[in-house]
């Protein structure tokens, strides 16, 4: 590998998330922090000699989008992902979790329900709940260690409700699955035969593992991209989250319409010097160091897999096909969940996120970040293991 992700950085006094709420959220701050979904990989060289460079020019005005930003895009996902796309289709957006409530105001109105299939990305619940709109779980089927769609659960929800919204994670977030092109088109297919709009947070997408290729969903077929609002980032690939570079890609104009009707009186389709100074650097410059990352992530992911088969076969990984993040199964275990946090938390001195936060289907279950380097993440099951023995 060209860049070293075994080394280990030290993020205190740096306003980290993981560490500075560990207090608040757990009781205790001296916790392996494996929760909070960003990586402690430096971010790839050409983005931080980029805003080294911009940050030399010292002025720092008013700031449009410059074309580099789009045309950045629109080759990242042709290359990546054979998805040919507009300029005018792409509009910044301050945040993909900002990016669906916004879609929730524009599109629904208060008691519509919105339909979520968990267990998944809490904010999808919280939000919409918080916006005064009904959430509909349509709970995924894990079956042979992986999830699936249950479109006949998802049928019957619409035969009985009519819903307006459907929020789709893609790839999976707890659960790491990246859908088929066939699961996606069949989604597509029952959302608009019943005018339901999908709006789609795809900021794993390029979190794709060796094996897997990411699909969007807008491009599965027409129907998909008449109900699409996409949502996606070089956040979570790049790790750089602090400097919000979401964008939304809107192929219906008359959705792009509506939704720009909405942003743009409020000024929120303008981005910061910085998120377009990034973005594109990652877009332009940066597949070298993703492809290496990706591999030490798998490798990650492979560790734990065989850690827990040869040391703790109590708890067992649904195995991700996309992020870095594990999704452990702990049922066997035997604990409650207030239990089981608390053994993470006071008998192995871990903080992982809690899986009923994901909603029906998540108890029992723990979410791990593995983007991490190798001898913390040693440290972290070592731990684990210790306080099973116990």
């Amino acid at each position: 590998m060209q860049f070293n992700f075994d080394e280990v950085i030290d993020r205190r006094n740096s306003d980290c998330v993981k560490l500075e709420r560990l207090k608040p959220y757990f009781g205790r701050d001296d916790l392996i922090p494996l929760w909070v979904a960003d990586m402690d990989f430096k971010s790839p060289p050409a983005i931080t000699e980029a805003l080294k460079q911009r940050v030399e020019h010292g002025i720092f005005g008013y700031t449009i989008a410059p074309e580099a930003w789009s045309d950045s895009i629109i080759g990242w996902l042709d290359r990546r992902y054979l998805w040919q796309v507009k300029k005018e289709q792409i509009h910044f957006v301050p945040g993909v979790v900002k990016g669906f409530a916004f879609a929730i105001d524009v599109f629904t109105d208060e008691g519509d329900k919105i339909i979520i299939q968990p267990p998944v990305y809490h904010p999808f619940r919280l939000v919409t709940q918080s916006l005064d709109r009904e959430v509909i779980n349509n709970p995924l089927i894990l079956e042979d260690g992986q999830y699936k769609m249950d479109f006949e659960g998802l049928r019957s929800i619409l035969s009985e409700n009519s819903c307006k919204m459907l929020i789709l994670c893609n790839p999976h977030n707890p659960g790491g699955r990246v859908w088929s092109a066939e699961e996606l088109r069949e989604l597509a297919e029952i959302c608009y035969d019943n005018n339901i709009m999908v709006v789609s947070d795809e900021i794993h997408s390029d979190l794709a593992l060796p094996g897997y290729s990411h699909t969007p969903f807008a491009t599965v077929s027409e129907k998909a991209e008449e109900i699409s609002l996409t949502l996606m980032a070089p956040s979570k690939t790049f790790n750089i989250a602090g400097i919000v570079s979401s964008f939304a890609v809107i192929p219906n104009k008359k959705i792009r319409d509506k939704y720009l009707g909405y942003l743009e009186p409020r000024e929120l389709t303008q981005g910061t010097l910085f998120a377009y100074t990034a973005t594109t650097a990652a877009y332009e410059d940066c597949e070298e160091w993703l492809s290496d990352m990706i591999d030490y992530v798998q490798s990650n992911v492979d560790y734990v897999n065989n850690y827990l088969k040869n040391h703790i076969p109590q708890i067992k990984a649904i195995l991700p096909e996309a992020s870095f993040l594990m999704w452990l199964d702990c049922r066997d275990l035997n604990l409650s969940q207030a239990e089981l946090v608390k053994f993470f938390v006071e008998q192995a001195n871990l903080a992982l996120n809690d899986g009923s936060m994901f909603g029906p289907g998540g108890e029992g279950f723990m979410r791990l970040n593995v983007g991490i380097s190798r001898t913390l993440l040693e440290k972290a099951l070592n731990n684990l293991k210790k306080a099973i023995q116990k």
